[in-house]
């Protein structure tokens, strides 16, 4: 239940996320799923592929600081309050959120949700009948 996230260092310097794209696009992965945040010195791509070990790998290889990280990706309803509940729960815990991104496909919403503890994140949750995606 819990996906692997890969983390990719970059340098603020133009042409590097265009880089970690070619390389994977050369390698027939797809990434299905990003965020970016960014400081002056440096950004951090997180990202979800479809194959992050080949990944990983190849982007090491090249010279490229990565990490991988577990998140939750929570499947919720693409409808105003789909994301309240979950998110009301996880606060009613206590469980802090370190980030999350989204995306919707048609009726449904999927959110990576990183938090210090992924796994009694998704424990809550199963606990409360909640879907996830799968790797």
């Amino acid at each position: 239940m819990m996906i692997k996230q890969l983390s990719v260092f970059l340098e603020n310097k133009t042409g590097r996320l265009t880089d970690i794209t070619g390389i994977l696009a050369e390698h027939n992965i797809n990434i299905s799923a990003f965020s970016i945040a960014d400081s002056a010195d440096f950004g951090i791509l997180r990202m979800i592929t479809s194959d992050n070990h080949t990944a990983e790998r190849i982007l090491r290889e090249q010279g490229i600081a990565v990490q991988t990280t577990d998140v939750v990706c929570l499947i919720v309803p693409h409808v105003p309050g789909g994301l309240h509940k979950p998110l009301q729960l996880i606060s009613d815990h206590d469980i802090q959120i370190d980030y999350m991104y989204a995306y919707a496909t048609g009726p449904d919403a999927i959110v990576a949700i990183r938090t210090p503890t992924p796994q009694k994140t998704l424990t809550l949750l199963q606990e409360h009948n909640y879907k996830f995606l799968e790797e």
